[in-house]
């Protein structure tokens, strides 16, 4: 599965072609305006199938692994089932509804889930990887197009869909290089390393995506249209966007470094010790992780004030610094390359934040002042947890300890430190625990 994940990922960012965030970012749209970018999703999503569907006999030699030939022609149909989905996702967006994405998410997560464990106890092996993901998304698109007001009509203009391409194209080329960017690591370890190996990175991967990516993925849509929407009033975006990147950072600071703590019983407890290596790979990954968030709020801000073009420029300077820590992955190991990813995300976020800052003015000396009162706190808290584990204690003992002694350790400094970011995730919080 992770050997076709850059196929299936570049796939997808073809068929969205930035025209999501055009539709989000325009003032005005109209009825034709989603029409238009319904039926050229769904036509590029066909005939991306049916290449994939042909190549797959090719890809399935390159790694060596001739069950890829049928995984990836089966997989491949998720590429037709998420075009469906673009425009009612959209259309929750723009409307700033995310109640019923997530209600939409849960049910597609937990039924799909199920349905992913039931084929693998019935000894069916990739397949229920395979049945989990299409099923997965098939229940996502078919809830968003319950719940969703809005439904096709047969019209396209050329015009609209000039006008959004015009915006659309510099984000998509922009996607397509951090999308292969992104899964290249696992091209290059499936190629010149075990598939045992390619699983461990796969694993630790994963378990940062519970909180890196999946966190990553709700500032994007939240704050888009949120930003977007006060895009012409210079005061207001700066505040707002200092108050996100504030908030943002608080919560992925506390909640990645603690991941890196305590993963290795986490690990143990979950899915055994037959996954150890994926530790000091998770551990790693972490590091650069715990950026994520910041750099989708920086390159958000480009997107609200129309400038794609920079958004571009950024990604195209960001890869190839990008390329030092995979040939690193080639020639001396999985470790350098992760480290060296580290490096390259450090380098990326002052590169984003030096042409956001232009924009809205908010400089990336401020913001690093904005964040590091958090960071701080973070890694404190983490090393404290992180020293727990070198106790002989069962894992079973030992992670609810961590994470109790991490929680306890970290309220206790922010009370004292009365930062503004922490008071009102807490106000948010009390206020959440009163409406229940």
């Amino acid at each position: 599965m992770a050997m076709i994940a850059i196929f299936i990922a570049i796939s997808n960012s073809i068929i969205d072609s930035g025209f999501s965030n055009a539709l989000i970012r325009k003032v005005h749209v109209e009825r034709i305006d989603y029409n238009t970018v319904f039926y050229f999703n769904l036509t590029v999503s066909v005939t991306l199938y049916i290449f994939l569907y042909l190549i797959s006999p090719t890809i399935s030699v390159f790694f060596q692994e001739p069950i890829l030939k049928d995984v990836t022609r089966v997989i491949g149909l998720v590429l037709i089932i998420n075009a469906f989905a673009i425009i009612p996702r959209t259309h929750f967006v723009r409307e700033v509804d995310f109640k019923t994405q997530t209600k939409v998410s849960l049910i597609s997560s937990v039924s799909s889930g199920f349905i992913g464990i039931g084929m693998a106890l019935g000894g069916l092996g990739v397949w229920s990887l395979v049945g989990q993901q299409l099923s997965r998304q098939l229940l996502n698109t078919l809830f968003l197009w319950i719940y969703s007001k809005w439904h096709p009509v047969w019209e396209f203009s050329m015009k609209s869909f000039k006008e959004l391409f015009g915006f659309g194209s510099k984000l998509l080329l922009s996607g397509l290089l951090n999308t292969a960017y992104n899964n290249i690591y696992y091209i290059v370890i499936g190629r010149f390393y075990t598939s045992v190996q390619l699983g461990q990175y796969t694993r630790a991967e994963q378990f940062n995506m519970i909180f890196s990516s999946n966190l990553t993925s709700v500032v994007q849509r939240v704050s888009y249209p949120v930003l977007s929407s006060i895009q012409e009033e210079p005061e207001r975006l700066h505040e707002a966007y200092r108050k996100v990147i504030k908030i943002t950072m608080l919560i992925t600071f506390a909640c990645m470094l603690g991941l890196a703590a305590v993963a290795k019983p986490l690990i143990i407890i979950l899915i055994g010790e037959k996954w150890l290596p994926a530790v000091y790979f998770l551990q790693i990954i972490c590091f650069s992780g715990m950026l994520y968030p910041l750099h989708a709020i920086n390159l958000n801000i480009l997107q609200v004030k129309g400038r794609s073009d920079l958004f571009l420029k950024l990604e195209v300077m960001k890869k190839v610094i990008g390329v030092f820590p995979i040939l690193a992955g080639i020639f001396y190991g999985i470790e350098y390359m992760l480290w060296g990813s580290v490096v390259a995300s450090v380098i990326g976020y002052f590169l984003n934040s030096y042409y956001s800052a232009n924009l809205i003015f908010y400089p990336t000396k401020e913001q690093i002042k904005d964040i590091l009162p958090t960071f701080g706190v973070s890694f404190v808290v983490a090393s404290v947890m992180w020293v727990l584990s070198f106790w002989d204690i069962s894992v079973y003992i030992l992670l609810p300890l961590q994470i109790t002694t991490g929680i306890l350790l970290a309220l206790s400094i922010y009370e004292k430190l009365h930062l503004g970011e922490y008071l009102e995730v807490k106000q948010l919080a009390l206020s959440a625990l009163k409406r229940k």
